[in-house]
């Protein structure tokens, strides 16, 4: 090695590291391992002998002057840093991974070249110094990466180096979002050549980390890096949902609660499993490819849903026995030939449950089953698991009867139509769809009160709450809220809620005798006698609302008490509800096979999986009606009255019910009349809202005399 030295005498042109940077030099003195070197910027600096960098030479003439000693620094500084350049470190690596572990810069310069001078091992040196995804300085030699590491150690580099960019070029760019979700400016297009705006893939990355913060704003999978990025901007609930709006990404009043629950709206999520709707399509129909041939039920079933209602899930028929009644519904069938197990069946367990939103209904089923093929819809002829009951005088009820039958409904029937036919002296209505089953209806509708008043002697408690109707008009920023009393059918939704409770409590009954299990819904809890009853006021409501707990579904049996019932197997809703899908399906099993499809344990393993998705569409369908709600308040602005009715209070708050919207709102103590007290009737001025954030202030209140 030509040039080369072994120790670092005055005149020895050497290298070391500093600010992570090689930097050259020449000795100009040495005592006991310390230096003092020569810059090429002509300054000096002291060194010990241990940090120079393994690879030395070449020495300087002795009579070398200060500026040639300069002038030699800066020409071998230009040859190595070119020769270091030109190093072809892939192939350098490939020749010894797998053949040395670890080896000096000399060793990897010889793979090059016979006797390599100074100049070339440096240049190795830094070459491999510089590749440190492949190579590991551990003085004097380089550690030789496996394939393996190298990969890892490229991908966590790339990780760096995007997270570096996204952060210089992404943190401004949240900035300005911020101020266009404020109003304080507008969202300037990239071609006006805004500063704030990032690149391509810089903005690409934004929006990954936005919508997966909005989606799940617990993750610590981002958490540092959000924390970078959003440092210097308020702390406030959905940040990330308000940028993404702002950045035109999601249109304004975007429903995010959908993401979280990671519940896709519309109907192509289904598209991946078409062959298996089109077999359940194939299942349904009469004939010989049906899964198995039904024999007809020929009772004029009808049935009573919302003008909107597509999916029709349940009809009845009821006539007189003696001196009590014989109820039979029809029941949608589903279950007849449901994949269990099958990639349909776990699209549709992830969904777990319909949600009817103001904005439209996100379907459980895809709709070509569930508003059609499947949905009990008037003159076709239709699966159906019927359940017949026959109830006493007294509204008790008695035998069960389970059968598979092939329904044809005679009408589907709406609430406004059926509550005119309950209202009406006579059926004299000849334009309602309904008259000519008025006598099914008022039979109907006398079972269903005497099992409601049979209930209630069993403990049942029963909110009489009117439930308003959202309306939306207009799209985007221009959209309108509008919250409107609906229009009354206390009767016809009594007598539906009454036969579907039966049915229910009837089935769970039927069950518990052969030995089933199944799903129930429970709540466990004991309530003083005096709570049974139907309570309409919003203070008694409130009061006992306070005293119940939130219903359960489990496999065990308990009672449930607020429909005063000792157990309760939801089963009239599979078209809409995956725990009714899979006790119709255990029923259905049963009816075919003598056996139940599963045993305790496996219902439990399948509530843990279908737990969770019922907890994320609750939410959907908690929150986003109350978000339509505050912003209609919004709108409306801060100087409206609204009537309201007191439903708590203590020495800090007061609770107030507005019943005509149904939201409670709560104002602090001092702002209300000292009488105050649940019951009182008062008006409440609204401000301060903000729907995104869940927030409403009481501003004033004031009682409403007399």
């Amino acid at each position: 090695m030509p040039g080369c030295v072994r120790y670092p005498a005055p005149g020895c042109i050497v290298e070391y590291m500093e600010g992570n940077a090689v930097q050259i030099a020449v000795v100009t003195e040495e005592a006991g391992g310390r230096l003092r070197l020569l810059l090429p910027n002509r300054r000096e600096t002291r060194l010990t002998a241990a940090r120079l960098l393994p690879w030395l030479g070449p020495v300087c003439a002795a009579d070398a002057g200060r500026e040639e000693a300069v002038r030699l620094l800066e020409a071998h500084k230009k040859i190595r840093e070119d020769m270091a350049a030109a190093v072809p470190v892939m192939e350098v690596w490939e020749l010894a991974q797998g053949e040395v572990a670890s080896a000096p810069a000399q060793w990897f310069a010889e793979l090059f070249g016979s006797e390599p001078g100074p100049d070339q091992v440096a240049a190795y040196g830094r070459a491999l110094l510089a590749c440190k995804s492949h190579f590991r300085f551990q003085p004097p030699d380089f550690q030789v990466f496996s394939a393996e590491t190298v990969e890892k150690r490229l991908a966590e580099q790339k990780s760096r180096e995007e997270r570096e960019a996204l952060i210089a070029g992404g943190a401004a760019f949240l900035r300005l979002l911020w101020d266009v979700a404020c109003k304080k400016r507008a969202l300037p297009s990239p071609a006006e050549g805004a500063p704030e705006w990032p690149a391509p893939e810089v903005a690409e990355r934004l929006r990954a980390l936005l919508r997966a913060r909005m989606t799940d704003p617990e993750s610590q999978e981002h958490e540092t890096l959000w924390r970078m990025l959003s440092k210097g901007l308020p702390d406030v609930p959905h940040l990330p949902l308000q940028l993404l709006v702002a950045w035109g990404e999601l249109p304004p009043h975007y429903n995010f609660w959908l993401d979280r629950a990671d519940y896709a709206p519309g109907d192509a999520w289904w598209r991946d499993c078409a062959q298996e709707v089109d077999a359940l399509e194939q299942a349904a129909r009469p004939g010989p490819e049906a899964t198995a041939e039904l024999p007809p039920c020929d009772l004029p079933f009808v049935s009573i849903d919302s003008a909107s209602t597509r999916d029709v899930d349940d009809a009845f028929f009821v006539r007189s026995e003696g001196d009590g009644f014989s109820l039979t519904l029809a029941l949608a069938c589903p279950a007849l030939a449901w994949p269990f197990g099958g990639a349909l069946d776990k699209a549709v367990l992830r969904r777990g449950t319909s949600i009817y939103l103001p904005e439209g209904v996100c379907h459980m089923l895809p709709e070509r089953l569930g508003t059609h093929v499947f949905s009990l819809v008037a003159g076709e002829a239709r699966p159906a698991l019927c359940v017949r009951v026959s109830v006493d005088h007294g509204g008790r009820a008695g035998a069960c009867e389970v059968f598979l039958a092939r329904a044809r409904l005679a009408a589907n029937l709406t609430y406004r139509d059926s509550q005119a036919v309950l209202d009406a002296a006579d059926a004299a209505l000849p334009d309602n769809p309904a008259a000519p089953h008025a006598g099914l209806l008022r039979l109907g509708l006398e079972l269903a009160r005497r099992r409601r008043t049979a209930r209630i002697s069993d403990g049942a408690v029963i909110m009489d709450r009117p439930d308003p109707v959202i309306r939306l008009e207009g799209e985007g920023a221009d959209l309108r809220v509008d919250v409107l009393a609906d229009e009354p059918a206390p009767d016809a939704q009594m007598l539906v809620a009454e036969m579907m409770i039966l049915a229910s409590a009837a089935v769970a009954r039927w069950a518990q005798e052969r030995g089933l299990a199944m799903f129930h819904r429970t709540q466990d809890v004991a309530l003083p006698r005096e709570y049974a009853g139907v309570w309409t006021a919003p203070q008694d409501m409130a009061r006992i609302m306070r005293a119940l707990t939130p219903s359960r579904l489990e496999v065990q049996a308990r009672p449930h008490a607020a429909l005063g019932l000792p157990r309760y197997t939801p089963v009239t809703s599979p078209l809409r509800r995956y725990p009714d899908l899979v006790n119709e399906a255990q029923v259905v099993h049963f009816l075919r096979t003598g056996r139940a499809r599963w045993d305790e344990k496996a219902l439990e393993e399948l509530l843990n999986s279908l737990s969770p998705a019922l907890e994320a569409a609750g939410q959907v369908q908690r929150f986003r009606p109350r978000y339509w709600k505050l912003l209609f308040f919004r709108q409306k602005g801060d100087k409206v009255w609204w009537p309201g009715v007191i439903t708590e209070e203590n020495d800090a708050f007061v609770s107030v019910s507005l019943p005509d919207q149904g939201l409670f709102v709560r104002g602090r103590r001092r702002m209300f009349d000292e009488r105050a007290c649940p019951g009182m009737a008062v008006e409440v001025r609204l401000g301060k809202v903000h729907p995104l954030y869940n927030e409403v202030q009481v501003l004033e209140a004031a009682t409403v005399d007399g």
